[in-house]
């Protein structure tokens, strides 16, 4: 039987992080993160551990006063379909709750995964300036093709 924990990220799993998610970002599945940018970002991640390993990963960054952002959703190939994706952003956005954030977006590759959890399409330009300025270190930038999607927690 698999021991699986749903936990906040830690030092020791920045590396395991990294790798997961460069994993998917050299098939273009999503955008690659450095290691400076995750030890700086580390309080933002969530993972789930199953049996001692990173199997997954998913952060929240807070982008303004009542924004936030859900980004760097990766599972493992061996464990997708399990619902651990589900959770891990589950997990973040009760945290956004928690920290009173009314909208949280994600860009994504994938709407029909965030879509089956409130989230809903909109246009890029609807989006605050403040969230562009991550883009500017994009390989894809000024030409992002990932969709843009918003879930309101709090009116």
């Amino acid at each position: 039987m698999e021991k699986v924990i749903i936990r906040k990220a830690k030092m020791g799993d920045v590396n395991q992080i990294r790798r997961l998610i460069n994993s998917f970002a050299n098939e273009g599945k999503m955008l690659p993160v450095s290691l400076n940018m995750l030890y700086e970002r580390l309080r933002n991640f969530w993972v789930v551990e199953i049996d001692k390993k990173v199997a997954g990963c998913a952060a929240l960054k807070i982008v303004w006063k009542d924004l936030g952002e859900i980004r760097s959703v990766a599972i493992a190939r061996k464990h997708q379909g399990s619902g651990y994706g589900k959770n891990l952003v589950k997990k973040a956005l009760e945290e956004a709750e928690l920290l009173e954030i009314k909208k949280v977006f994600t860009l994504t590759y994938i709407p029909e995964f965030f879509g089956k959890l409130g989230f809903e399409k909109i246009i890029k330009s609807k989006l605050p300036h403040k969230v562009w300025s991550d883009c500017i270190n994009c390989p894809k930038f000024p030409r992002c093709d990932e969709t843009a999607m918003l879930k309101v927690l709090k009116k």
